[in-house]
C-alpha cells in the first residue's frame, strides 16, 4: 500500500477540518483554528489568529476542497480557486538553490503556517501526487482520502460506505427506470 508523503498528511488533515457528514467543522472559530495550528506544531502563540487571518485559512481550504473534487469528476467553483490562488499569492515562500522550498521570512507568526500548506500543496502538484489527494465523490460525506489504488481511479473515501451508498442509489433508479407504470 503506498502510504501517503508527508504534505499529502497534512493537507488532508487541513481540508478535513470540515465534516460535511457531521456538520462540524473544527477550525470554524479562530480559537479552533489556533487549537488544530498548535496541535500540529505549526503555530507556537494560539492567540494570534485574527477575524482576517482566519478568514484566510479559511478561504484556502475551500479552494483546495474544491480541486480536490475536481479529482474524482466535480466541476470546481473557479470563484472559490481564484480566491484561494489570492490567498497563496499573498504568503510567499522562498526557492533556494540548495534546498526545498521554505516560508519567506517576514511573515506573521500566524500567516506562516498558510505558507507550509502552499508548500506542501506544491510538493503534492510538482511531483503528480496531488492527483491521489481526493474528495469523496459522494457527496453526503466529501471527506478527502489518499488514493492508493494503482490506476488513481478510486472514487469514494470507502467503498463499504459512500461507495455502497452509491451504487445502491444507482441501483434503485434503474429499476424505477425500468418497472412500468401501473394504471388503475
Amino acid at each position: 500500500m503506498l502510504e501517503p508523503p508527508a504534505s499529502a498528511v497534512l493537507v488532508e488533515a487541513f481540508v478535513n477540518t470540515v465534516d460535511v457528514e457531521e456538520a462540524s467543522d473544527e477550525i470554524a472559530t479562530p480559537a479552533g483554528l489556533s487549537a488544530w495550528l498548535k496541535g500540529r506544531g505549526l503555530l507556537d502563540n494560539p492567540d494570534q489568529i485574527t477575524a482576517d487571518v482566519h478568514a484566510d485559512y479559511l478561504t484556502l481550504r475551500a479552494g483546495l476542497r474544491e480541486v480536490l473534487g475536481a479529482h474524482v469528476g466535480d466541476t470546481p467553483d473557479p470563484q472559490l480557486l481564484a480566491a484561494a490562488d489570492r490567498v497563496l499569492a499573498a504568503h510567499p515562500v522562498l526557492i533556494t538553490a540548495h534546498g526545498p522550498l521554505t516560508t519567506a521570512s517576514g511573515l506573521p507568526p500566524e500567516r506562516e503556517p498558510l505558507a507550509t500548506l502552499a508548500i506542501a500543496w506544491n510538493e503534492l502538484v510538482t511531483t503528480g501526487d496531488a492527483a491521489r489527494l481526493k474528495r469523496c465523490a459522494e457527496h453526503t460525506c466529501a471527506w478527502a482520502f489518499w488514493d492508493v489504488s494503482k490506476n488513481r481511479s478510486r472514487r469514494w473515501c470507502s467503498m463499504k460506505v459512500c461507495g455502497n451508498r452509491n451504487k445502491s442509489r444507482s441501483y434503485a433508479s434503474r429499476k424505477r427506470q425500468t418497472v412500468p407504470s401501473q394504471c388503475a
